[in-house]
């Protein structure tokens, strides 16, 4: 006999968890990859925190 917690056919994911997913990958992909061009030059206050969240990441930037 299975215990209940080990019966995973029985989760259900609510559908805004998916949107939420989504919008983390989009910002952890602007924070990473952004270099100005997404931004322009509108923007550059947030390019500098993006930049600052780059180095804070440990991820080479330049």
């Amino acid at each position: 006999m299975t215990s209940p917690a080990a019966d995973l056919s029985a989760v259900q994911v609510p559908k805004w968890a998916f949107a939420v997913a989504l919008l983390g990958l989009i910002v952890t992909y602007l924070v990473l990859q952004e270099n100005g061009l997404a931004l322009g030059a509108s923007s550059e206050l947030l390019h500098e925190f993006f930049h600052d969240g780059r180095h804070a990441l440990g991820v080479p930037c330049h």
